[in-house]
C-alpha cells in the first residue's frame, strides 16, 4: 500500500498561484504479456503558447531519418509487495509505446523491487545503458535512492511517488496531489454558496495536508473553517469518532471528509445518525473518493469531489481491460502518460528541465498536466458529484492553463 508523505505545505502564497491556474532486472522491454493491438498513432505537435501538447494517440510522423532510438528508463517494482501495481504501470507503459508506432524510446525496464537497494541498483543499472531520463521508481525510499545516482549522471526523473519532500532538485512526481484536489474543491464550493467549511480527517500525514489545505484555500476564498476533527486512521469502529465530531452541532455548511473506501462508507453513513444531514451539509472529498461505487451509501449521493475526468481515460480503461483481463489500478495511467511524455520529448531529442517544464503543458489520460520547477506536477482536475448510479462532471476540467481553473 503507498503511504502518503506530505510534510511540505504550499505557503499561502504559492496556494493562491496554484488556484489560478490549476490549472531479477529486466535487461529492455520484453514482456510475456499479451501485446495491444496498433491504434491510432500519437502526434507530437508543434502548439501555440497556450495549448497543452497531445500525449494520447494520434496522428503519426516519422521519425528522423537516422532513425536513431533514445533510450529511457523504467524502474517500477516487478516483484515484492508492490508488484500488482508496478506489472499493471508496466502494461499501461507498453500500451503507449504501441499506441506510438515509429517513437524515438526504447525502453530500459528494470525492477526497482520496492526497496531502496534495489531501485538504486536499478538506477545504475539503466544509466550504464545509456538511459537519458529515468521514469519512475514508485516508492518514497526507492526515488530518494535514485536521486543522486541520476544527478549525478545528468539525468532528470520522472517518478510516481507522493512524497512531495523529494519533489526538486531535478525530480518531478507524476503523482495525484490531494492539495491541488482539495483547493479546486473548496473554491468550487465556495462559489456555490457554501461559505463554512468544517473537516473530518484522519490522525496521518495525509490528514495534515487535508487539513492544512482546506484552512488555506479558505482563507483565499474568504471563506471560514468553523470546526476540525481528527480521528485514529487505525480505529477499527469510527462511530465514537463521529459521535464527538457532531456534538457541537452542524455550525457549517460543506463537510470536507479526507477519507476512502470502506472507512468513507462509514463515516458518511454514521453523520446523518448525529444530526449532520447531508441535505444542509455539502459532503466534499479528495481524489480517494474516485470510486463507481460510492453512490451505494445514500449519504453521499450528491457530494462533490475533484478529480481529473474519467472520460478522459475511458477509452484506455477499456481497451486495459481487453488486453489483461482485468481492470487497470488508478497508478496504471501514470505509467503511460509518462512513458507518452517522453515519446513526445524524444521527438527533438530534449530532455532537459526547460523541455520538461514546458508552461503550455501536455495533455494526456487524466487530462492536462504540466511539470513545474519546484518538481511538483499541476493538473486540470474536474468536479465531480457522487451519484446513485456513479459519478457525473459538474464542472468539466480546464483545457488548457491560460484560464484560472478554479
Amino acid at each position: 500500500m503507498l503511504r502518503p508523505g506530505f510534510p511540505r505545505r504550499y505557503s499561502r502564497l504559492a496556494l493562491a498561484a496554484a488556484l489560478l491556474i490549476l490549472g531479477s532486472a529486466l535487461g529492455g522491454c520484453t514482456s510475456t504479456r499479451p501485446r495491444p493491438a496498433p491504434t491510432p498513432q500519437l502526434r507530437p505537435p508543434a502548439p501555440a503558447a497556450s495549448a497543452p501538447v497531445t500525449v494520447t494517440p494520434g496522428p503519426a510522423e516519422a521519425l528522423p531519418a537516422n532513425g536513431t532510438k533514445l533510450p529511457v528508463a523504467l524502474l517500477l517494482p516487478l516483484s515484492g509487495p508492490s508488484a500488482g501495481i508496478g506489472n499493471a504501470m508496466l502494461d499501461a507503459a507498453q500500451m503507449a509505446l504501441f499506441d506510438i508506432p515509429d517513437n524515438r524510446i526504447e525502453l530500459v525496464v528494470r525492477d526497482s523491487g520496492g526497496t531502496a537497494a534495489m531501485a538504486a541498483t536499478a538506477a545504475r543499472s539503466a544509466i550504464a545503458a545509456g538511459a537519458k531520463l529515468i521514469l519512475g521508481p514508485l516508492l518514497a525510499g526507492e526515488v530518494e535512492a535514485v536521486q543522486p545516482i541520476a544527478r549525478s549522471a545528468n539525468v532528470a526523473v520522472v517518478a510516481f511517488s507522493t512524497a512531495t519532500q523529494l519533489a526538486g532538485g531535478g525530480t518531478w512526481l507524476m503523482s495525484f496531489d490531494p492539495r491541488q484536489e482539495i483547493a479546486r474543491v473548496v473554491i468550487y464550493a465556495h462559489q456555490h454558496g457554501h461559505d463554512r467549511f468544517a473537516a473530518l480527517a484522519p490522525s496521518s500525514p495525509y490528514g495534515d495536508v487535508a487539513v492544512a489545505t482546506l484552512r488555506d484555500a479558505a482563507q483565499i476564498a474568504g471563506a471560514t473553517v468553523a470546526r476540525v476533527s481528527r480521528y485514529d486512521p487505525r480505529a477499527s469502529n469510527l462511530a465514537p469518532a463521529v459521535d464527538a465530531f457532531a456534538a457541537g452541532g452542524a455550525d457549517f455548511d460543506a463537510l470536507l471528509i479526507a477519507e476512502g473506501g470502506a472507512k468513507l462508507k462509514a463515516l458518511a453513513a454514521q453523520l446523518p445518525f448525529d444530526n449532520i444531514d447531508p441535505d444542509r451539509v455539502k459532503f466534499l472529498g479528495t481524489g480517494l473518493w474516485a470510486d463507481p461505487g460510492l453512490g451505494a451509501e445514500p449519504a453521499l449521493d450528491g457530494a462533490w469531489f475533484a478529480a481529473p475526468d474519467p472520460q478522459t481515460r475511458a477509452d484506455f480503461e477499456a481497451r486495459y481491460k481487453d488486453l489483461y483481463h482485468g481492470a487497470p489500478p488508478l497508478l496504471a495511467t501514470l505509467g503511460y502518460d509518462a512513458t507518452a511524455l517522453a515519446a513526445v520529448l524524444a521527438r527533438s531529442g530534449d530532455f532537459s528541465a526547460a523541455a520538461l517544464t514546458n508552461p503550455s503543458g501536455f495533455s494526456g489520460l487524466n487530462g492536462i498536466f504540466r511539470l513545474l520547477p519546484d518538481g511538483i506536477v499541476e493538473r486540470g482536475l474536474a468536479v465531480l458529484e457522487v451519484r446513485r448510479t456513479g459519478t457525473t462532471v459538474v464542472d468539466p476540467a480546464p483545457q488548457t492553463f491560460q484560464r484560472p481553473t478554479y
